[in-house]
């Protein structure tokens, strides 16, 4: 049959009307992208016991209310979905992209007797509800009771943060707040909040301070070894009356050993351990969904430590022997026990309290010494592997420069260059670099929320690495620019005065973002984030140092020393 005149020119039309069409679409939850005030659907799931995570029903089973928004533009249910029993009911909230909402009631609870003993039921069983925003899961609590067990109470206000890059949801966290004890025959109020805030800007603002970092230290040394070219084609009386100064002058003592080797090393071996945890314990989290399991993190966390204790002995190892220490025994011990030794010291002086105020969170007398058989056992003699292969492999001093058998002395220098005051303002720029990440991990660790985006922490310590090797290495060229040769404890200080900060900024989360109270609350946050902040502190030291000590080999092997 022959086509029909103008047929082709019709289809032509109708598919360039298609294609202009496509991007008008509109944007939802499927494409995972949204436009400005575009709507947001709260999805509420499940409910159930949190320590029967397979017992779930349907989240309105418990007679909760729904909010005033009746209808949706579209509808989320797969074939996946519906065989996992997955039954996403519409939480009747209205939320729009990029569009915040302040405190509001969105529907009332007439409380009879029924009601109350079905609340009831669930607070003493402990029951959590799941919540999807953007195929994001969120995790919040249904009430609590208080210390008698006589009164319950309704968690009724639901605050959302919500992180977006974009167009695009990349974190949504929940705090519930609001607690309203269940009387009989009362109306309950159920409010919620909205916050959205950009992540993307942080990121673009750190990197651009790291290009800018790095653009204007490489123009200094490349005009530091102009001037250094310069002098070498002087004569000797010429050299004599000019005016030497920088971090030329100071090429026999710069490779000279740090105060106290054996801790610095111990500390440094600790910092790399640390820093390989972190990194596996990431990515095996990325694989597989470590989350969803009570206690899955933990005990990861535990069996790497375990098993990357050869990288602290032989990082520590190695550097205490290019720096002529001769107790290689000592210092293995002490690397090899400083960091369990401080969590098992906090967790014991905390576990006298919680025995004392009969808490759940007392660790029973068989655990502590499993892990006390898991530091003798495994840790010591993987870290005796690796502080031997490090002394036999890298443990030789091939410094390019050699070292004055008399040390030089140290110039006078304006204050801001002494390195205590390098050392303050070392951290300021690592945790800004990942003082938003911060917010959500202490959430993760102290309110209902189950932390579950390591994607997104993998790019936050990435950047935190970068951040901090190029403010160790600005300090250090100051530093030795000032010809003050003792670099290996300022590096690694200033990196690790970002446990400063953070602990500093505990302080703010617990009296502004908690609600505890008592001794044994208090001890075990500020015991446990003391804790926290040390390990953090250790890894960017050791970071830093690692950076900056490569930094300092490379110039000095670029620069002819008679």
């Amino acid at each position: 049959m022959r086509p029909r005149p103008g047929a082709p020119g019709v289809a032509a039309a109708a598919a360039l009307l298609l294609l202009l069409l496509l991007p008008r679409a509109r944007a939802d939850e499927h494409e995972h992208t949204y436009q400005d005030k575009e709507e947001v659907v709260l999805w509420m799931n499940t409910v159930g016991p949190y320590h029967n995570r397979q017992e779930t029903y349907k989240y309105f089973s418990l007679p909760f209310c729904v909010g005033s928004k009746k209808s949706i533009s579209h509808y989320h249910e797969t074939l996946g979905e519906a065989l996992q029993g997955v039954e996403l009911e519409f939480s009747g909230l209205d939320i729009k992209f990029k569009d915040d909402v302040m405190p509001a009631t969105y529907c009332e609870i007439d409380l009879d007797k029924e009601k109350r003993d079905a609340f009831v039921y669930a607070i003493k069983n402990h029951y959590w509800y799941q919540m999807y925003i953007d195929d994001l899961p969120i995790w919040g609590i249904v009430g609590e009771a208080d210390e008698n067990g006589e009164d319950y109470y309704l968690w009724t206000y639901k605050k959302l943060e919500i992180g977006f890059n974009g167009n695009r949801i990349v974190d949504v966290n929940l705090t519930s707040e609001g607690k309203v004890k269940l009387v009989p025959n009362t109306k309950i109020q159920m409010s919620y909040s909205i916050h959205w805030f950009s992540i993307f800007n942080s990121f673009m603002m750190v990197i651009f301070l790291v290009g800018l970092v790095s653009m204007i230290l490489m123009r200094t040394l490349r005009k530091d070894y102009a001037r250094y070219s310069k002098e070498e084609e002087m004569d000797d009386m010429d050299r004599d009356l000019g005016d030497e100064y920088g971090w030329k002058q100071v090429h026999g003592d710069v490779f000279r050993p740090s105060s106290h080797p054996l801790i610095f090393s111990s500390l440094i071996g600790s910092g790399c351990q640390i820093f390989a945890v972190s990194l596996i314990v990431i990515i095996v989290a990325m694989i597989e969904d470590l989350y969803t399991e009570r206690g899955s993190m933990l005990s990861t966390a535990i069996f790497v430590y375990a098993a990357t204790s050869p990288v602290n002995g032989y990082f520590g190892g190695s550097l205490y022997a290019r720096q002529g220490g001769r107790r290689w025994i000592k210092q293995m011990f002490i690397g090899a026990f400083l960091i369990p030794a401080m969590v098992c010291g906090t967790a014991f002086f905390i576990n006298f309290i919680a025995i004392y105020y009969h808490a759940s969170r007392a660790i029973p007398f068989g655990t502590m010494v499993a892990v006390c058989c898991i530091c003798f056992f495994v840790i010591l003699p993987l870290n005796l592997v690796g502080t031997i292969l490090g002394r036999n492999l890298s443990g030789q001093p091939n410094f390019p420069c050699r070292v004055n058998a008399v040390p030089r002395p140290i110039p006078e220098k304006k204050w801001f260059m002494e390195p205590a005051v390098i050392v303050c303002l070392g951290g300021i720029l690592p945790f800004g670099s990942i003082f938003i990440e911060m917010y959500f991990i202490f959430t993760s660790f102290w309110a209902y929320k189950i932390y579950y985006v390591y994607g997104f922490m993998m790019l936050v310590l990435v950047i935190l690495c970068i951040v901090t090797v190029c403010v160790t290495i600005v300090c250090t060229y100051f530093l030795l620019n000032a010809e003050d040769y003792r670099w290996q404890w300022t590096s690694f200080l200033s990196a690790a005065s970002t446990a400063i900060y953070v602990y500093m900024y505990s302080f703010y989360y617990y009296f502004f973002k908690t609600k505890m109270y008592g001794l044994f609350q208090t001890s075990f946050y500020f015991g446990y984030m003391a804790v926290f902040s040390t390990a953090l502190g250790i890894m960017c030291g050791a970071i830093g140092y690692m950076g900056t000590s490569a930094f300092v080999r490379k110039i000095y092997t670029n620069v002819k020393i008679d």
